[in-house]
């Protein structure tokens, strides 16, 4: 009977933990329930000027090649590029359903390695910021277009199939925000309108998340920062063969080449962000209530 009670014990405390994790999982997905079927994706030069500006190029081939991986959908809704195959800046809207898997993408992330140009082989470090914005339907945001200005000309780049002959660059300017796209990389007018459209909804959504007060919005709003060296969420150290994410204890990688594939290194990484951020927000959401029960 000894043996027997001592057998029962042991299964019911391995259910118990089974419930508890599956409890303690469904309120964490509910706390920090953050999906959407379209997201845009905003990468950034910051400080470093040319070599932050081919950082930027590395982390948009990661993120393309991450979203194939996940089999997302994409679309160049706008890029700035300079003449050493550098990107300024760019924006890419990624649909499907594992984008949620992009969300802590978001900050400032910095690169050190030898710049090409570099005659003393010395170690530059340069910035690239990334936002994460979601992309929301044309029901959840309402535009009147006579708030708009809506500007066309041709399209202007390094050169090659990028420069049109006709007016096919557009930029939209919404006079109450005062916020200001553009996009110039379909060879239609339409299109780029469309996608112009699509950036200036996303923008205003996360304007009025950006007025909301709770821990959850407030987490999503430190995704730019200013560009500083100091405020990485993300180190690539290509002479150490190594990635760093400095939200997570011992959240060193190594294999970099194989990281910047954006494949499972990439997804790993995030799984491990997510269930960090999880635990993060409850521990955030129980200080409250013990502070408003106090």
């Amino acid at each position: 009977m000894k043996k027997l009670a001592e057998e029962e014990e042991a299964l019911y405390k391995e259910q118990l933990s089974k419930l508890d994790e599956r409890l303690l999982d469904n309120i964490l997905t509910n706390i920090c329930k953050e999906s959407y079927d379209s997201i845009i994706v905003e990468i950034t030069a910051g400080v470093g000027g040319q070599e932050a500006m081919l950082f930027v190029r590395d982390l948009y081939d990661m993120y393309l090649g991450y979203a194939e991986y996940l089999d997302l959908t994409y679309e160049v809704i706008d890029m700035e590029t300079n003449d050493n195959n550098g990107i300024r800046h760019v924006s890419v809207m990624m649909s499907g359903d594992e984008t949620c898997k992009l969300q802590y993408e978001g900050g400032v992330h910095r690169v050190q390695r030898i710049p090409a140009t570099e005659k003393l082989g010395r170690v530059h470090t340069s910035t690239a910021s990334v936002a994460i914005l979601p992309a929301p339907s044309k029901v959840q945001i309402t535009i009147n277009e006579k708030d708009l200005k809506i500007e066309t000309k041709r399209a202007s780049g390094a050169g090659g199939q990028h420069v049109n002959t006709t007016d096919s660059a557009v930029r939209i300017v919404h006079l109450p925000s005062g916020l200001s796209v553009s996009c110039q990389v379909h060879r239609s007018q339409n299109k780029n309108k469309e996608m112009a459209m699509t950036k200036l909804r996303s923008l205003l959504y996360e304007q009025q998340l950006n007025k909301q007060t709770t821990f959850i919005s407030e987490l999503r709003q430190k995704q730019m920062g200013m560009k500083f060296r100091n405020e990485k969420v993300r180190t690539y150290n290509y002479n150490q063969d190594r990635v760093t994410d400095h939200r997570l204890q011992n959240g060193t990688l190594y294999n970099l080449p194989e990281f910047m594939q954006g494949g499972v290194a990439l997804e790993k990484l995030e799984e491990r962000l997510h269930k960090d951020i999880q635990m993060k927000t409850l521990l955030e959401v129980i200080n409250k209530l013990e502070t408003q029960l106090k």
